[in-house]
């Protein structure tokens, strides 16, 4: 379930990063349909189709068949998106003064070292092995 819900929010992901919207993909159908009215009217190959719509042809195309401009607004992928974010730093003069927080000073301490006092250290259990 994990997978699958990894693998379509990446596709959403990847869709929005070519610009693609969801109702581009519901316009395919009229993609094609149109592709195939070119083909049968004017003899236009796929390449010459997009040359027509989407590519430098599309001035000229669209001035030659005013008729057409309908079934053009209809066709995916004629949307402009733009997206700016602008970023303001605003910089004040007025300055409070800090007031510094005076700390306590401690001298007592809380550790301190005491000798060894157990009987097996003076007996010599732990001192280092001798030379025999």
């Amino acid at each position: 379930m994990t997978k699958i819900f990894s693998f379509s929010i990446s596709l959403i992901i990847l869709m929005q990063s070519f610009g693609i919207h969801a109702n581009d993909i519901s316009q395919i159908d009229e993609l094609m349909e149109h592709a195939q009215f070119h083909n049968e009217q004017y003899g236009d190959g796929i390449l010459v189709f997009i040359a027509k719509h989407y590519g430098e042809l599309k001035a000229d195309h669209a001035i030659d068949h005013q008729e057409e401009k309908e079934d053009h607004e209809q066709l995916p992928f004629q949307h402009q998106c733009h997206l700016s974010s602008i970023s303001s730093f605003i910089l004040n003069s007025f300055k409070e003064e800090f007031k510094s927080v005076e700390l306590p000073e401690f001298n007592e301490h809380n550790f301190y070292y005491q000798e060894p006092s157990s009987s097996l250290h003076l007996e010599g259990l732990f001192q280092p092995p001798r030379l025999s």
